[in-house]
């Protein structure tokens, strides 16, 4: 059994001694759940892969608790990557920058850069200020399904796979970290998050995107098929006309109200937020993916949202999740 931990200090001292001792712990952030290991010892990191089910060619984060300590893990700091590590940091993104020596192969999935995160979530940060050494953390959960935004949520899937959990509450953004490489000076967007292109280009000016789908990852979240549910999921937009609503069917919609006439006679209809604040559904949505994949659905319904800000992360965890193997 997985042992669960307070967010005290206590429950810290007992997590960082498991990390030390090559163990593996999943601790909260305020992205999503990750789970942690000393991203200095390759044999702690193959568990990781190994507890995931995950492919050792998708490449692992790497937590600090400054921006000071992550740079030191690379071998050279483009202006615009400290620009935005003094702008969004701590907080949820993720510059991937030339590795130093010292990062193992296995974290890089032997790419010569490595990602680099300082997280905002106050547990996160006491547990790395408190075990004092570099953390490879993905999202704590079964490798290309939903990812864990709760302590339970881990526990559905790695329960006996990981030594220790740190509960810490619900994760409050819900998506995973932005994720940023470099052409020279020149940010190149490789996974959309809660710091949006908008956020970027307002500092950085010109800024690119990596492929949409690759074979071999640059970084996490690039894979045609990820997030995935259980249940097939299929995507509309509000321009639509949703097929003849079927009983076992379970509609979700992104942002603003559930349309009468389009989900009568489902299992289930959830807006993710009425109001139409994507804050407020990014934060939710995978909670929402979860709870309708167990509701015993034949299919998931999902209206998307506008494709932009926040938005377009958004959409491209449900873009990734309706691929079918």
């Amino acid at each position: 059994m997985t042992r669960r931990l307070g967010p005290d200090q206590q429950g810290l001292d007992e997590a960082a001694a498991i990390l030390h001792s090559g163990g593996l712990v999943a601790m909260p952030t305020e992205t999503v759940y990750g789970l942690a290991a000393n991203a200095l010892d390759s044999v702690a990191v193959a568990r990781i892969f190994e507890a995931k089910r995950r492919p050792s060619f998708d490449p692992l984060i790497v937590h600090l608790p400054s921006a000071d300590k992550a740079f030191a893990l690379a071998t050279s700091v483009p202006a615009a990557a400290r620009l935005l590590a003094a702008t969004f940091w701590p907080g949820p993104l993720t510059l991937v920058l030339p590795r130093a020596a010292t990062i193992p192969d296995i974290v890089a999935a032997e790419l010569p850069t490595v990602g680099l995160r300082v997280p905002a979530h106050p547990v996160a940060r006491q547990l790395l200020e408190r075990v004092g050494i570099p953390l490879a953390a993905p999202s704590a959960n079964l490798f290309g399904f939903v990812s864990p935004t709760s302590a339970a949520h881990v526990l559905d899937g790695l329960d006996g796979r990981i030594d220790a959990l740190i509960d810490g509450g619900p994760c409050a953004h819900g998506l995973e970290s932005t994720v940023v490489a470099f052409d020279g000076d020149r940010p190149i967007i490789l996974r959309h998050g809660a710091i949006t292109r908008e956020q970027i280009a307002a500092l950085c000016g010109d800024v690119g995107e990596g492929a949409r789908v690759l074979e071999r990852p640059l970084a996490p979240g690039q894979l045609a098929r990820h997030y995935a549910t259980r249940t097939p999921l299929r995507l509309f937009d509000r321009s639509d006309q949703l097929p003849e609503p079927a009983a076992t069917a379970a509609l979700i919609v992104v942002t603003g109200p559930v349309p009468d006439a389009q989900h009568r006679g489902n299992l289930s209809a959830r807006a993710l937020s009425p109001t139409g604040s994507l804050t407020q559904a990014a934060a939710v949505l995978f909670a929402a993916l979860r709870e309708a994949d167990a509701s015993g659905a034949s299919e998931l319904r999902i209206l998307t949202c506008d494709d932009s800000g926040l938005g377009r992360a958004i959409n491209d965890r449900l873009r990734r999740a309706a691929v079918r193997p």
